[in-house]
Parts: C-alpha cells; structure tokens; sequence
C-alpha cells in the first residue's frame, strides 16, 4: 500500500489532526445522512438489477427487443445486454473516480444517481422491435451503456462517502449499509416484479406490464437526489481541500503509485462478482430454465433468500468492527471453495427443501463479503486517490467477471449440458479471491486517514480491531 502525502497535513498532523476528523465524523446526525445517502444510490443500481434479471423480465426484453426466438435465446439476449453494460462500468471508473478526488464526493455522487435512474426510466418507455425494428435493441443497448458508465462512477463514491464519514470503531458497521441498499434495492425490484405480474397476468404482463417496474426508477433517483444535495462533503476531503494536498492528477498517481493495491482489489473483487452476479443476476432464470421450476416460485425462493440476507447483514458489519474484516473475508473464500459443488447438487435434487437449502448457502457465503467490502475496499486506499482507486480497480474486475458471469454461465451449461456450471466456476473465484484476501492488511480500528499508509498501525499487534 502507499503512502499519502498529503494525510498528516490534511488534518492538522499527528494524533491531534486524527481526533479532529474522528470527531466530525462522529456526529451521528451527519453520518446518517451520509449513510442513506449513499445507499440510495446502491438501492436504485440494484432495484434495476432486481427488474431486469426477473426471470419473466428476462424473457420478455428478449422477445420484445429482438426478433422472434426460442424461449433460453430470448433469456441468453437478455444476459447479454446485462454484460454489455458493463463494459461501460470501467470508463465510468476512470472519468468519475479522479473527478471525485478533484472536485469531491458529493457533487459526482449527485450527477451519477441521476443518470442511472434516468436510464433505467427509459427502458420502461423505448418502443419494441416490432415498432422501430432494429432500431429497437440499438436504442436499449445504448441505455444500458448509459446505466453501465454511470454505475462505474457510483459504487466506489458511495463506498466512500460512507468509509470516510464514519467512526473508526463502526466503521463495518456502517459500511454493511451500502450492501443492504444492494440486498434491499434488488428485493425491491424482484418483488415489484412478482407483484406486477401475479395482478396482471401473463398477457398484459407481456403487452405493457413489464415496463412498470422500470418507470419508478425515476421518482426514486429523484428522491436520492434531494437526500445526496443535502450533505456536505466528507470530512476527509474537505480538511485534505483546506490542506491544499490534493493530487494534483488523481488518476496518473492512482495508476502510478497504487496499480499493485488495485489488483489485490481485482482479485478479491473476482470472487465477489462472480457470487453476487449468479446469485442476483442468473439463479432466478437457473432455477426457471435448469431446474423447470415454476416462475413465481422461483422468485419466492428468490426474494425469501434475499430477505434473510438482509436480516443478517448489518450485525455481520458490525462483528467485523470486533473481529476484524480478513476473518469474514476468509471464511467466504473457503466456504466456496468447499461448498459451491454441494449447494448446486442440493438445487439439482429439484425438491423444495434441496433447492432453498442449496441457495441458502451460496447467499449465505456472499452476505459474508458483502457485510464488510464497503468498509475493507476503500480503507485499501489512501485519500488522495481512494474513489478513484476504489473506482478503476472494482469497475474492472466487474466488467471482466461481473457482467459477463450470467451470460458465460448460462453458455456453458448449454454446451456442456452440466447443471454444475456454476459451482465450478465459484470454485474458480475462491481460488484466485483467497490469494490478495491472506495478503490483505487487516484495516479494522485503523483511522481512514491512516489507511493505505504504509507505516499505519497494525491493528492485530495494536489491538485496536478487538474495539
């Protein structure tokens, strides 16, 4: 990890400039804001991942957007405009992450909200092949990359926004908030979704319905929108701006300084996609298309998962701010790794009992991850170039592995004919995710303005992450 110039000065120098930010950070009126604030935006990001990857929503943007096809090829379009998306998300990176270490948080953090909401919006209006022909998947192909650039500069902000807000000692804690905006969006969407259709019915589900879900996406932004412009920006920023030690070109030293940091996030980041994009994205159409079993059960199974993950994900935050983040980290990795194959041939049993057990497990490993990486990844970073970082290294590793998990997934098991698929490749991720995860430097207890600094404490031998 590297260095950061500018912290010391940043914040007054020393134990008394580290109390000052601490001290601002600790008003509990202020980092609830940030925290809801934050997580909006994740909810709305999520809430159009919830719609989209319904699993009638699949087959119906396959039917309506494209020329007539079978049934999985409808499904199989549909995955792919979810990975073409994401091969927006890097650029979104690399233009919104410097641009919030220059200019701040909040200003970039209000301008991508708006922009996915908005995209998300238009989906629910573009008109179908049959109207426009190929004008048709032209038009939504370019809304998606829209969502997909805009989505590259919000996660690592949000991240941020709430890492840098925070109390040392809730760090996790709080952290574990920008994940349950994801868990919370994504039911939203899904169950938005169910409800729709069970009270139109398949025919006016096909005919109109199906955009309904995508039309509240608006409202939505605009209601985050009014809560992010209602917050100033973190105290770490503001005291590095007084400072005057911004970099004076975040994204040349964020590249120059912090490439070896950025591939432990890539790497990390791998598994995390690989679990989060399969479970989110492709097992509501796994269960439909593989496993034949009936759409609205599918989703129930679904969203009942889903529901308990929420449950659990902030006390999980909250023991990593006990425990440390590295022990949660490493319990995910091995618990793919040994499991994965044993989950997906409960689900292959096809009884109702294998199917929800089996998907248990795989959300229970990932609500491992997900309830400590809003407060492990941006502690990777020093503050000078943290969103941009942050931004460049997870948008990345989730244009290679994330977008394209369903698509190649469900590929695979139509070319090899194995249901398993996708515990070999979690398998995969475990593998390659527990490398940089054992190298990852404990940052529990460990002031943000410390974090990514070479000669910061080590909290084991400090006992500063027992707090």
């Amino acid at each position: 990890m590297n260095a950061d110039p500018g912290a010391g000065r940043a914040h007054g120098g020393g134990a008394a400039g580290a109390h000052a930010a601490e001290d601002a950070r600790a008003d509990p009126a202020d980092v609830r804001k940030a925290v809801l604030a934050s997580a909006m935006g994740n909810c709305i990001e999520w809430f159009d991942f919830g719609v989209f990857s319904a699993g009638v929503i699949t087959s119906i943007i396959g039917t309506v957007f494209f020329p007539d096809g079978e049934s999985g090829g409808a499904t199989l379009r549909s995955f792919a405009l979810i990975a073409a998306a994401f091969l927006a998300r890097p650029f979104g990176g690399l233009v919104f992450g410097p641009m919030g270490d220059r200019l701040g948080r909040k200003r970039v953090l209000a301008t991508t909200i708006i922009l996915m909401s908005g995209a998300t919006f238009l989906i629910g209006v573009l008109p179908g092949y049959g109207t426009i022909g190929i004008a048709a998947p032209l038009l939504l192909l370019a809304v998606r990359l829209v969502q997909g650039f805009s989505t590259g500069g919000e996660y690592g902000g949000a991240a941020t926004m709430i890492a840098e807000y925070a109390p040392t000692h809730r760090r996790g804690f709080y952290g574990s908030f920008l994940e349950l905006g994801t868990l919370t969006g994504y039911v939203g969407g899904a169950g938005l979704v169910l409800l729709v259709d069970v009270l139109l019915g398949d025919e006016r589900m096909h005919a109109w319905g199906w955009r309904l879900p995508f039309l509240l996406a608006l409202p939505l932004g605009l209601v985050g929108l009014y809560v992010r412009t209602r917050i100033e920006d973190t105290p770490a920023f503001q005291a590095m701006e007084q400072a005057g030690t911004k970099a004076r070109s975040p994204l040349r030293e964020t590249l120059a300084r912090n490439w070896r940091t950025i591939l432990m996030l890539i790497g990390i980041v791998f598994l995390l996609n690989v679990a989060d994009y399969t479970l989110l994205t492709f097992m509501p159409s796994y269960l439909t298309d593989n496993l034949e079993i009936e759409d609205v059960t599918a989703q129930l199974i679904t969203i009942g998962v889903e529901a308990a993950m929420i449950v659990v994900i902030v006390p999980l935050g909250a023991l990593s701010d006990r425990v440390g983040r590295k022990p949660l980290l490493i319990a995910a990795a091995v618990g793919y790794l040994l499991l994965s194959y044993p989950a997906f041939a409960l689900m292959q049993t096809e009884r109702a009992a294998g199917v929800v057990a089996g998907y248990a497990i795989i959300g229970g490993l990932l609500v491992l991850m997900l309830a400590v990486i809003g407060a492990t990844f941006p502690a990777m970073f020093p503050t000078r170039v943290r969103y941009g970082a942050f931004a460049i290294g997870y948008n990345i590793s989730t244009s290679l592995f994330g977008g394209t998990a369903a698509v190649l997934v469900g590929s695979l098991i139509e070319v090899t004919g194995s249901r398993s698929v996708p515990a070999y490749y979690l398998i995969l991720a475990a593998l390659v995710a527990l490398v940089p995860i054992l190298k990852l430097r404990e940052t529990a207890g460990v002031p943000i303005e410390k974090a990514g600094i070479e000669d910061a404490p080590d909290p084991v031998t400090a006992g500063a992450g027992a707090r």
